[in-house]
């Protein structure tokens, strides 16, 4: 693990203090290392070797959806809803595992195929959502960096098909949509994009979506980053956003999955740290110091888990900056352009 800016100073504390509870499995036990997703249309380069399967897994795990074949496709582009000297920004629909997600993709101007991006946004009422809102900065910059951008809205947002259990199961549905995404680009047939080279781009709640998605499908992507993510532990989560606000949800998913100290077998099966083994792609982890919203502590404790099982790993932090990054967000994007360049070649 490269780690970067005031992260430095304190590595060697850092790793000592994550031994204890990291490693590839939690509890100090090694945890099986379940067969690597089956997605439809993967190259020959996205299919590790087979390990061992636990059996039966949770249906509501990370093994289960290891265990799953995942499908993407049928991506189509709708309405134009921009279009500038650099991009063309559409209105987009694809099908992952049944259901239709929508989103919004931009396509750079010029000659193609362009290197193509999964966006995965933060969380946001879906309520209140509208399509393509998480991450529209990134969305802007990455385009015009001359990268084909599909920023997925997720089941459950916008257009896209309802799944009523998502919540109450712990959302893991998000990590089927974001395969889904990958493996519609790279299904697509157009012209424009290089299904060969994808990456996937995570914040906050959707950099938590990006620990999942390395985990249950490796070797589909080239390379990740998150910013400013969650914590890879949900009940973590749950205590920190959940339970102080009194979200009746709480109660749904203790109900239904029990805590984590009635089913610490359960909780250790939707935690990707249990799984960090299985990780096959470079991922760039970027925290700011002053995240009052998601703590550093998270992406330290991840980013140990990753090196301890000997993945390529690389923890940023980011002096100062908040959750949503503000003066150092341009800095931070240069580094990002930088990473998926030396890796979406």
């Amino acid at each position: 693990m490269r780690l970067q800016g005031t992260a430095c100073a304190a590595a060697g504390l850092l790793l000592a203090l994550a031994t204890g509870c990291t490693g590839g499995a939690e509890d100090g036990a090694p945890a099986p290392s379940p067969a690597p997703a089956r997605t439809t249309g993967e190259s020959p380069r996205a299919t590790p070797a087979p390990m061992p399967t636990p059996s039966p897994a949770d249906p509501v795990s990370l093994p289960a959806l290891m265990e799953r074949g995942h499908t993407g496709s049928d991506l189509r582009l709708g309405d134009v809803l921009d279009r500038n000297s650099a991009y063309t920004r559409y209105a987009v629909t694809y099908e992952a595992n049944g259901l239709t997600i929508s989103g919004i993709m931009n396509i750079p101007e010029g000659k193609g195929p362009f290197p193509a991006l999964v966006l995965a946004h933060g969380y946001i009422d879906p309520d209140v959502y509208f399509s393509g809102q998480g991450m529209p900065r990134e969305q802007d910059r990455l385009a015009r960096a001359g990268h084909v951008v599909l920023h997925t809205d997720y089941r459950n947002h916008a257009r896209s098909d309802e799944d009523p259990d998502n919540d109450v199961n712990l959302r893991l549905g998000y990590t089927e949509d974001v395969i889904g995404a990958a493996l519609a680009l790279r299904n697509s047939g157009r012209p424009e994009i290089d299904g060969d080279r994808i990456g996937l781009f995570g914040r906050s709640m959707g950099g938590g979506v990006v620990y999942n998605t390395l985990v249950v499908a490796p070797g589909l992507f080239d390379a990740a980053v998150a910013h400013a993510p969650v914590s890879a532990r949900p009940q973590e989560n749950i205590d920190h956003f959940q339970r102080p606000d009194g979200d009746p949800l709480v109660a749904e998913i203790e109900e239904k999955h029990g805590t984590p100290e009635e089913d610490p077998a359960f909780w250790r099966g939707v935690s990707p740290l249990t799984y960090a083994g299985r990780v096959s792609e470079p991922l760039l982890i970027q925290h700011g110091t002053a995240d009052d919203t998601c703590p550093l502590a998270w992406s330290r404790e991840a980013a140990a888990a990753f090196e301890d099982a000997g993945k390529d790993v690389e923890l940023r932090t980011v002096p100062g900056e908040g959750h949503t990054f503000g003066p150092r967000w341009a800095a931070e994007m240069d580094v990002t352009e930088a990473f998926f360049a030396r890796h979406l070649r």
